[in-house]
């Protein structure tokens, strides 16, 4: 059993996570986040909106899931948005057909369909599930279509990314920003992939949820105005030239900028605050680098590209979060479509005279002559060159159709103006997040098994009071931490662990109880998310926790009773110190999120 099977299996066991319509069989692709699994994602959610929006100040929006067509024939999404299949003639499953041909080549994604199928028969490449032949690759549109409203209806898809919607509603961003580059927005929310064959768990789903800012910026000035911040922050980076020798290396970031291995200052900070955010939330350092995009495999339109990737037990290293620059694309691409113009005007420091070609359509002989499509001829003779606008016929092109008009329609000429300003289509960078990918990364690299008996010893724990008490009171086997060879462990960041603090009544009697649910109302008024257990022994209870993730423990005994004091335990070294209950609630807030060292926060108990 690997690691990815122990962390599925503690998931499914103790509601982090399930498989969706289990009921009825179940459907790959989907899964169900249960009480402890929800409430971990949702953590991981509040911590990139305390990085984005509280710390960054980019505000957040939230647009439908399902969009029409137009917005998605714009982006690219319904021409391109594809993956090669390929389905075995024997039993019918279906394969994506690049990672079908990853062991016998290199670079199986940037091949076509009809090169992947040569490759397939060339090198006899078999159904993995029945050894059946494969018939021809072809490429599958990954996007749910919809109908919107009865009847035919409108065509609609839902969302394959949260981005679309932000390119949007760009005109209102820009308006509620004053028009003051830069100026970001970020969403939280769920997108829609049908995948061909998602057999990864939560790293391949059909129905996921991506955390995205659009970052615009002014094209003529890249640099960050807080670059300072992690600008002496080493990275392990995985650049093109470092791919070709197959060695990362650590570099700073200002020395990564300044040497052009990641081409500027806003997209070397964003890729710095990717890895504070996800050092935060639990993910391994050990086991983070950023791989910069090959040629072959970034987007035409992108000037640079960065993926965080994580190395796993199972699949090696999956890419969680991309880092773009994606230029002005996106913005030109809405404008086309939409024939309306996006861009952000630019005031200069100082007014220039510029002397530029204008052109001046006469609208008084334009109208009469085209009536509707007047304005749309007015405008396309405005794109025209000075050579092409000195003939006698000028011809134009509007949707598609083609119209002469006469010389006499218009004018032009070159004149000297001054100018205060410009317009700016601006440029978009993308920290785009895969919340289920970071869950399951999270997940993985906060499990732990480890061995009890050598960790007391590396501890120097001792037996603890409270085994001893609920021996003495007759309770039934006790366990004490050094008992059992071996225990499982989720070493969850506070700053996500669903549940922050266990209450443990020694014995399941009113008098211990009683005070324990008034910690609990304590630590609850504190916003601390907080579980009360009372069922079975002293240790079980622990090794429950300790199973969660639960970073602190806090056990009322009889001396809660005798001197108002409380056993705290710590997860990860499993040492106790006993505490006042007055002030409970202040204590635990800091050690989880002001970093109190534990030894200071009472008076050490079994070490």
């Amino acid at each position: 059993m690997d690691t990815y099977e122990k962390v599925f299996e503690l998931a499914k066991r103790r509601g982090f996570l399930w498989n969706s319509f289990e009921l009825y069989g179940g459907s790959r692709g989907f899964y169900d986040y249960g009480p402890l699994g929800s409430t971990l994602k949702r953590r991981i959610e509040q911590t990139w909106r305390e990085f984005y929006v509280i710390q960054e100040g980019f505000m957040e929006i939230e647009c439908p899931t399902i969009g029409i067509e137009e917005v998605f024939i714009a982006s690219g999404h319904v021409g391109g948005f594809s993956d090669p299949l390929c389905e075995c003639m024997n039993c019918k499953e279906a394969f994506r057909a690049d990672h079908l041909v990853e062991n016998v080549m290199e670079a199986a994604g940037t091949l076509s369909a009809e090169e992947l199928t040569k490759v397939i028969k060339e090198n006899d490449i078999r159904c993995p599930e029945c050894g059946g032949k494969f018939g021809d690759a072809y490429e599958f549109n990954l996007m749910f279509k919809t109908t919107i409203g009865p009847g035919t209806g409108r065509q609609g898809y839902l969302r394959p990314e949260t981005a679309q919607g932000m390119f949007v509603d760009f005109q209102r961003l820009s308006r509620f920003y004053r028009d003051k580059l830069p100026f970001g927005a970020v969403q939280i929310g769920k997108s829609y992939r049908n995948e061909i064959a998602p057999r990864q768990g939560v790293i391949r789903l059909r129905e996921f949820t991506q955390a995205e800012c659009e970052i615009f910026v002014d094209p003529r000035n890249k640099k960050h105005p807080n670059f300072e911040r992690f600008a002496d922050r080493e990275l392990v980076l995985y650049s093109q030239k470092a791919q070709e020798k197959g060695e990362p290396f650590r570099m700073t970031v200002r020395e990564a900028v300044e040497t052009g291995v990641i081409a500027h200052e806003v997209l070397g900070y964003n890729i710095a605050l990717t890895n504070e955010f996800l050092t935060k939330v639990g993910i391994d350092p050990a086991k983070l680098r950023f791989r910069q995009h090959l040629k072959d495999e970034m987007a035409h339109y992108a000037i640079d590209c960065w993926d965080a990737e994580i190395e796993t037990d199972r699949f090696g290293w999956v890419e969680i979060v991309g880092i773009a620059d994606r230029t002005d694309y996106d913005l030109k691409a809405h404008a086309k479509v939409s024939k309306t113009e996006l861009y952000v005007y630019v005031e200069y420091d100082e007014p220039k005279m510029v002397t530029r070609f204008v052109v001046k359509p006469n609208m008084g002989k334009l109208g009469p002559l085209f009536k509707g499509k007047a304005k749309a001829v007015a405008d396309a003779l405005k794109q025209l060159s000075e050579k092409e606008l000195s003939k006698d016929e000028i011809k134009v092109t509007v949707d598609g159709e083609e119209f002469t008009v006469g010389s006499d329609a218009v004018d032009f000429a070159e004149e000297t103006v001054k100018v205060s300003g410009e317009n700016v289509t601006p440029h978009v960078i993308e920290p785009s997040y895969g919340i289920d990918r970071i869950f399951y990364g999270v997940m993985e690299h906060a499990y732990d098994e480890e061995n009890v008996a050598q960790k007391v010893a590396e501890s120097e724990l001792k037996g603890t009071e409270e085994t001893e008490k609920e021996s003495e009171a007759g309770k039934g086997e006790s366990e004490t931490e050094g008992e059992e060879e071996a225990r499982l462990v989720m070493h969850f960041s506070s700053a996500v662990a669903p549940v922050q603090v266990a209450v443990l009544p020694l014995l399941t009697r009113k008098e211990l109880a009683d005070p324990a649910k008034d910690i609990i109302v304590k630590l609850r008024e504190k916003t601390l998310l907080v579980n009360y257990d009372d069922s079975g022994t002293i240790g079980r209870r622990y090794r429950r926790n300790d199973e969660i993730g639960t970073p602190y423990c806090v056990t009322v005994d009889y001396d809660t009773l005798k001197d108002g004091t409380v056993t705290i335990r710590d997860r990860d070294s499993m040492r106790q110190i006993r505490a006042p209950v007055k002030g409970i609630e202040n204590v635990l807030y800091e050690l989880i999120y002001r970093g109190r060292n534990f030894e200071s926060a009472g008076k050490p108990f079994n070490f």
